[in-house]
């Protein structure tokens, strides 16, 4: 039988910090566009608002379709736990077809209502002809993005998050270079593109992460990149499993949607203020996730190796070292509050507004560590239920009726980010809680 590692402080750093690198790819994508779209000489505040009012709508396909990565890589690892890899050998492919199709559908709807969709968030004028600009071309790599992410879920399922590593940091670093040539150009060779430079700078990097991808899957996994028939026993569970993430995903990104929307309402001064803190927010919670991703990726090996008491103390450890690290970066972005504000835009209106809401942000996070923290063990765990009904309760009993309250009192900004608070408040206590009722109780068997 093939031998596991324990869960030791070095094996979860192994997993974590390369994780960690990986999953802060994504929001730094998104940070460096805000930060460089900020800095344009031409109606840059407009332009902000449409980086953050795309960037949100399509964030919010990504993470309701990319929850198969969860899915995948929750049945994996428990297969993986169980020596039973063989089983599931088609598996693998069968999800990355089904996720292609599945986003190549939603691009072309979403493109054929894109001016529709934009306007319910209260986008108009300039900033719906930015936002539409830039979506309609990011959003060519949204079938991209999910294949990538697919396969991120089988490496995570094999314990293995270094090639995803290597992934996210080659697309990091040509989309940051590709940003600042595009978008600012270069005198007498590239035309200076504007915000559709930075839309162009994503999608490159999005071909270059699928084609490294799709070449790692072959030579890396014990998999095939061969569609066969028919589906493999596990893929009703696996979709099962999936819808119940969408449904979680879409209560989620509800969430966001108002926070944008409102924000929007308030006028461009405020939604480039909740462009920047809002990425900044996903900045934190991508860091964080590093370790919440230890628990998707190892309490499914567990649980398929029926270790309870080793369950238990990788929640406890993951906590700890993600509470850490929130604190860490609270404090150093505390020493930097005004130079942050200033890297992203020099308009005085929207850094006023900025610095008003940015401490709540900054506070909250110990609370964010340990409600991804929790996430990440329900996921691998394949509790996909637990997950739907907490983010349900969260935002329809928890954020929406505080950002009602708080938008009827005039805070605005500070409305949006109250709620957030209590938003996750309720996701952190129920989770904990339900774990700990539920698999506290094992470790005494």
């Amino acid at each position: 039988m093939q031998s596991k590692p324990k869960i030791t402080f070095t094996y979860i750093n192994k997993l974590a910090l390369p994780a960690l690198i990986a999953g802060i790819a994504e929001p730094l994508l998104s940070l460096t566009d805000t930060a460089i779209v900020g800095n344009i000489d031409v109606n840059a505040t407009e332009a902000l608002a449409a980086v953050g009012i795309a960037g949100s709508f399509l964030s919010a396909l990504i993470w309701i379709l990319a929850q198969t990565r969860s899915a995948i890589s929750a049945i994996i690892s428990r297969y993986f736990g169980a020596n039973r890899l063989d089983e599931i050998q088609s598996l693998p492919t069968q999800i990355i077809v089904i996720n292609l199709a599945l986003s190549a559908i939603l691009y072309f709807v979403s493109i054929a209502f894109v001016e529709f969709i934009f306007k319910l968030y209260n986008a108009e004028g300039l900033i719906l002809n930015y936002t539409v600009s830039y979506y309609k071309i990011r959003a060519v790599g949204l079938p991209l993005t999910l294949l990538v992410f697919s396969i991120f879920g089988v490496f995570r399922g094999l314990q293995n998050t270094f090639w995803p590593m290597i992934i996210s940091i080659t697309g990091l670093l040509l989309n940051v270079g590709l940003d600042f040539v595009l978008v600012f150009g270069i005198e007498g060779f590239i035309p200076a593109m504007h915000i559709e430079g930075a839309a162009y700078a994503s999608l490159i990097s999005q071909v270059v992460m699928a084609v490294m991808a799709l070449y790692l899957f072959i030579k890396k996994t014990p998999f095939e990149l061969k569609f066969l028939w028919p589906f493999n026993t596990e893929i009703k569970r696996l979709l099962l499993l999936s819808l119940n993430l969408f449904i979680r995903a879409l209560s989620l990104n509800i969430a966001i949607y108002f926070a944008n929307s409102y924000a929007t309402a308030y006028g461009n001064n405020y939604i480039a203020a909740q462009t920047i803190a809002f990425q900044i927010w996903l900045f934190f919670a991508f860091f964080i996730d590093g370790y919440a991703s230890v628990g998707n990726i190892v309490s499914g090996r567990l649980l398929g190796e029926k270790d309870y008491k080793s369950l238990w103390k990788l929640s406890v450890d993951l906590s700890k070292y993600a509470i850490v690290i929130a604190f860490i970066l609270a404090i150093i972005c505390f020493i930097f509050y005004i130079p942050i504000g200033k890297a992203f835009t020099k308009e005085t209106d929207v850094l006023d507004s900025f610095y008003g809401i940015f401490w709540i942000v900054l506070l909250m996070q110990p609370l964010n560590a340990i409600a991804f923290v929790f996430d990440g063990l329900f996921k691998g765990l394949a509790e996909a239920v637990t997950l739907r009904n907490t983010l349900l309760i969260a935002t329809f009993l928890g954020f929406i009726p505080v950002l009602l309250i708080g938008d009827y009192y005039g805070l605005k900004l500070y409305a949006i980010w109250i709620a957030f608070t209590v938003w996750m408040f309720l996701r952190t206590i129920i989770l904990v809680i339900v774990f700990r009722k539920k698999y506290l109780v094992n470790t005494t068997i």
